[in-house]
């Protein structure tokens, strides 16, 4: 008698982030969609988990258009942290939070530490998942002149000013690549009480010149730079942040594939972010990386996502 084949198991793509259960590790990153249906459907599209737009006090216009230009290996971006302000920004978040498959992380940014810790105050009170603490964006200064993340002594102040406050939310910080050493940055936070980190904003700024026009493309001229021409330097902080850090991470920066997403995990995250590749792929993209990293996980025979996270260590 010839014995039948036993077929490789469904691989399970679930986690666990910060006492959060996630369906599958990929996560919408901040400021991708402005609108909260918008954010909406991406859960419906099979995001893991969607992360709001940065929120700040006070309304902001954001920088003059264009505000994103694409170029042959990704984008360039200077949406200047555009968002309608606190009150309105909580409203959003209860429908989200109501009409959401997916867990929700509700993004905060301000330019001084009592900011975060106001915010966060009022933004905890939704009950969103998780909060992220936006440090790191290369368009806007904070505190001394430059973003939070560039400094390892404001971040942990920044976090640990939330931290008061944030009750039983779990609280990450996303970090900038723009630093000489991110395990140093991250050291911090997590010493401050970071329940886990998401890393890597845009790299820059950077600028793209219209030859003919002699002119920036961008209104703001400068702005930062995402796409697949910045994975391997996601690669490389990712690894270097699990090195440095025991807490989870969200590891993303032009991962545009199954196979992308495979390889920062095996780097050290324990979920994906999502952003360019919205633009690239459409907004079936998170089912569509979920169906090829279960490929690949099939053919390698990979069970689940714990057998990979860090194996490149």
């Amino acid at each position: 008698m010839v014995k039948k084949t036993k077929k490789p198991s469904n691989p399970d793509l679930s986690i666990k982030l910060c006492g959060v259960m996630f369906e599958n590790p990929t996560v919408l990153f901040s400021g991708i969609y402005e609108s909260p249906q918008d954010l909406i459907n991406a859960s419906k599209n099979g995001a893991g988990a969607i992360t709001t737009k940065s929120v700040s006090i006070g309304l902001r216009e954001g920088h003059p258009q264009p505000r994103i230009v694409k170029f042959d290996h990704g984008f360039i971006n200077s949406v200047g942290l555009k968002n309608p302000g606190l009150e309105k920004a909580k409203e959003e978040l209860k429908k989200m939070l109501l009409e959401s498959k997916s867990p929700v992380i509700a993004s905060i940014f301000a330019d001084k530490t009592s900011d975060f810790q106001k915010l966060a105050k009022e933004i905890t009170e939704v009950k969103p998942h998780i909060l992220e603490l936006n440090l790191s964006c290369p368009n806007v200064e904070g505190e001394f002149g430059r973003p939070f993340a560039t400094d390892a002594k404001i971040s942990a102040k920044v976090v640990r000013a939330v931290k008061k406050v944030s009750k039983k939310v779990p609280v990450i910080a996303k970090l900038t690549p723009n630093v000489l050493d991110i395990k140093e940055i991250a050291r911090a936070v997590e010493g401050a009480g970071a329940d886990g980190i998401s890393a890597i904003n845009t790299i820059g700024p950077g600028m793209i010149i219209d030859i003919k026009t002699k002119k920036a493309k961008l209104g703001n001229k400068r702005g930062g730079v995402s796409g697949p021409a910045i994975k391997p330097v996601a690669i490389r902080c990712i690894f270097d942040i699990y090195e440095a850090v025991k807490i989870p991470i969200i590891g993303g920066g032009g991962i545009t594939t199954g196979e992308d997403a495979i390889e920062i995990i095996m780097a050290g995250a324990t979920a994906v972010g999502i952003g360019s590749a919205v633009y690239l792929r459409g907004r079936n993209v998170f089912s569509e990386i979920c169906k090829e990293m279960k490929v690949f996980m099939k053919k390698e025979g990979y069970k689940s996502l714990k057998e990979i996270r860090g194996a490149a260590h």
